[in-house]
């Protein structure tokens, strides 16, 4: 798990020297405090150099193009594992930011001199080998990755099929940058952090964006695709991998045979992401998912050195500490639990947006940065449950997709989108009920709080992803999910791990997995006639032999946040009186009025007003961050 950095100068000016590449790299050092890597090169000359990751060091006028690389060691700890990596005849340089778990199956069969153990070099042969399109065919894991083929005169940037490990860049007609963290941007010479305001009314609605960021010219790259640049052919994007290809066959086999198959492929992958030099534990919540993570691993010949990490609260109305130490008890492993309390989730928020880069939509994200800076304390690798819910259909709003005439969808619904009859009334579409099932700001709220706001707009690009979906109304559900609402999930995790150095994987993504999963019948994933709680049935049945059916089977809970208990907290009040609200009546997009009333008046809110204000506040405090610069991290 590290970092990536670098830039091209596509109009041909020469890089000058290594400084701004080496404070691009400063600024995400966290991202691997172990070792760090420059290279200049040219696509023209077909030469590299690496350059001192020390001091500030002039570079020769032939070079235009730099790569740096931040390095956290897990696999091979020694030199060998060094990035950016080049291959043995020089003619390709690789960085690659993750684990790929598969690798090592393939080593065996690779004719190159190998001189280390990491699984980058691995990859690199795997290129040498087979070429862009079959290298990335054979690749299971996480990764983002930059590729300069002085062969094909061409340079590659990657990113993994679910897009567990980010990937940001900035095309200009003079530039093309790249980064794990677009904060490293905030380095170049002649750019400056402009608001794309054009993003606001999806953000203001679902509380994220599936295409872009809410920053004038930098983009996402997307999961499976990559960026192409050849200097004569430009910059081109291409898509290796679509979701949309799984189609789901049903069958009438028996439910032993589906359980026995998806035990088996869960097994394999969390043995697989069990590979590491270093010490690893999971990322214990006490839900069904990260439980059987935990189980599954604890079963492994390294179940002996593995512990747990989790996150309680003294309101046990959101602390889930009681099923923590039920299976931490059942499985005899070591337990560390650490207490958010409002004090360090106060404190905490303007650091935590900081390494966010957006504004902070789930609450519970201070709650995932204080695990990982404790954690720290433990391990160095985390595996957690994320994905499991998208990937299984393990929401309740699957059911209510696929079931929508139930009177409380019915209500649920009009509550989200009165007064705007138009939209109530397009219930009766199926892509509207799917797209407006993830929304979190009711439209009658944010057209209170934004007199510009546009919900044709916000739900634009989204509808663009379903209509392009196949299969059944469960499955389209999935797919879309699985683009739009898991990969902010992921990115969360990442950045709030990678602050405190911590790498984090997702066991239910592992390809072998997704492939099982769309093998499942749909009747398998979905609620049970008469059994409570079954959504993601089938996983539940498997938590549910080892953990048993209490467990497995009760309401869920989520990783829910006292909210009103911490802006009612003394000295966030006075945060939001002296610091957000004058910003927020300076910088004119909300509702300067409504949010102050709401602001005097927390104990009284109700949960779709506290909601709200927290979506403008966590605006407000990322404005202040990378809008205008108000944070020491800038100039540390």
């Amino acid at each position: 798990m590290c970092g990536i950095a670098g830039y091209i100068n596509i109009n041909g000016e020469p890089i000058k020297s290594n400084a701004i590449n080496r404070k691009m790299l400063a600024i995400q050092k966290h991202r691997g405090p172990d070792d760090s890597g420059i290279r200049a090169f040219s696509l023209k000359t077909k030469e590299s150099k690496e350059l001192s990751i020390s001091q500030n060091e002039s570079v020769d006028s032939q070079f235009n193009g730099i790569l740096g690389f931040n390095r956290l060691s897990i696999l091979d700890l020694t030199p060998a594992g060094h990035q950016p990596m080049t291959s043995d005849d020089g003619q390709v340089v690789l960085a690659l930011n993750g684990e790929v778990y598969n690798v090592f199956d393939y080593k065996p069969r690779l004719n190159y001199p190998f001189k280390g153990t990491s699984d980058t070099e691995v990859v690199l042969a795997l290129y040498l080998e087979y070429g862009l399109d079959g290298m990335l065919s054979r690749l299971n894991g996480m990764f983002a990755i930059v590729i300069v083929d002085f062969r094909i005169s061409t340079t590659y940037i990657i990113r993994d099929r679910l897009g567990i490990k980010p990937m940001y860049y900035l095309h200009t007609n003079d530039i093309l940058a790249f980064s794990s963290e677009f904060k490293s941007f905030y380095c170049l010479d002649n750019f400056s952090y402009q608001l794309d305001e054009s993003q606001l009314n999806e953000y203001l609605l679902f509380r994220t964006n599936v295409s872009g960021t809410l920053l004038k010219g930098i983009e996402s790259l997307e999961p499976g695709q990559y960026l192409s640049y050849h200097p004569e052919k430009g910059v081109q994007n291409t898509s290796y991998f679509n979701v949309n290809s799984y189609s789901r066959q049903e069958s009438t086999d028996g439910i032993e045979q589906y359980k026995t198959a998806l035990s088996d492929s869960l097994s394999k992958s969390v043995n697989r992401q069990l590979m590491s030099d270093v010490k690893l534990g999971c990322q214990l919540s006490g839900g069904v998912d990260s439980s059987l993570v935990t189980y599954l691993a604890n079963k492994t010949d390294k179940g002996n050195l593995f512990e747990s990490v989790s996150i309680i609260f003294d309101d046990h109305r959101f602390s889930e500490e009681k099923f923590i130490d039920y299976v931490t008890d059942k499985l005899d492993i070591e337990s560390h639990k650490f207490l958010l309390d409002d004090d360090y989730y106060l404190k905490n928020i303007q650091k935590a947006t900081f390494h966010f880069e957006s504004p902070i939509n789930h609450p519970n994200t201070i709650g995932i940065f204080l695990l990982a800076q404790r954690a720290k304390e433990y391990v160095t690798v985390l595996l957690s449950g994320e994905g499991a819910d998208e990937v299984f259909g393990g929401y309740s709003r699957f059911n209510h997709i696929c079931n929508p005439w139930k009177a409380k969808y019915l209500v649920n619904h009009i509550a989200k989108t009165t007064p705007n009859l138009s939209k109530t009334f397009d219930y009766l579409s199926a892509d509207t009920r799917a797209i407006m099932a993830t929304s979190f700001m009711p439209l009658n709220m944010a057209d209170q709080l934004v007199k510009t706001f546009d919900v044709d707009k916000a739900l634009e690009s989204r509808k663009a992803i379903y209509s392009q979906l196949k299969g059944s109304i469960f499955d389209k559900q999935v797919k879309y999910e699985i683009q739009t609402y898991l990969p902010d999930l992921l990115i969360r995790q990442d950045k709030m791990s990678m602050a405190h150095s911590i790498e984090n994987r997702v066991p239910f993504l592992d390809n072998d997995v997704l492939d099982a999963s769309f093998r499942l019948p749909e009747r398998l994933l979905m609620p049970q006639k008469g059994v409570k709680n079954s959504e993601k049935y089938l996983l539940k049945l498997l938590t549910a032999d080892v953990l048993g059916e209490e467990f497995s089977f009760r309401d869920k809970m989520g990783f829910g946040i006292p909210l009103k208990q911490f802006f009612a907290n003394n000295f966030m009040k006075e945060y939001l009186r002296d610091e957000i609200l004058p910003s927020l009546k300076r910088r004119g997009i909300f509702n300067y009025q409504l949010v102050e009333r709401w602001v005097n008046n927390i104990k009284t809110l109700k949960y779709n007003e506290i909601e709200s204000l927290w979506i403008v506040v966590a605006f407000e405090i990322w404005a202040l961050t990378y809008l205008d610069g108000k944070d020491e991290n800038w100039h540390s």
